[in-house]
């Protein structure tokens, strides 16, 4: 029996300064910004299903992701875009296919939107 489960633990985002990080993505989830910074540079994004970890030991230019590693999932991508260039977030592609576009956080790692 194979002791790797189907299921992604958490997904790791490479953050130059944790504070600001933890408030950009806390107010794109409209989150509220209270849970504990662990170890002086994690931050946890509790989300429905995988959470996103903030972390800023590993943080490095090199370490800045380039092409999105997962998407974040709507039900509307006009309405998802709309709300991102309504919060000044960097969009970085109009909408795709119908479908899908990216953005960029503060640090610069591409994350993709994707209508579900």
């Amino acid at each position: 029996m194979n002791p790797i489960l189907h299921k992604i633990g958490t997904i790791f985002i490479p953050v130059s300064d944790i504070q600001k990080a933890r408030d950009w993505y806390c107010d794109l989830f409209d989150l509220s910004t209270k849970g504990e910074i662990l170890f002086d540079h994690l931050y946890v994004i509790p989300l429905e299903g995988t959470n996103l970890v903030l972390d800023s030991n590993i943080y490095s230019k090199d370490n800045i992701i380039q092409t999105p590693l997962f998407h974040l999932n709507t039900h509307d991508i006009h309405q998802a875009y709309s709300y991102m260039t309504q919060h000044d977030i960097e969009v970085i592609t109009p909408i795709e296919h119908e479908h899908w576009f990216n953005f960029k956080d503060l640090d610069g790692n591409v994350i993709m939107v994707c209508k579900c």
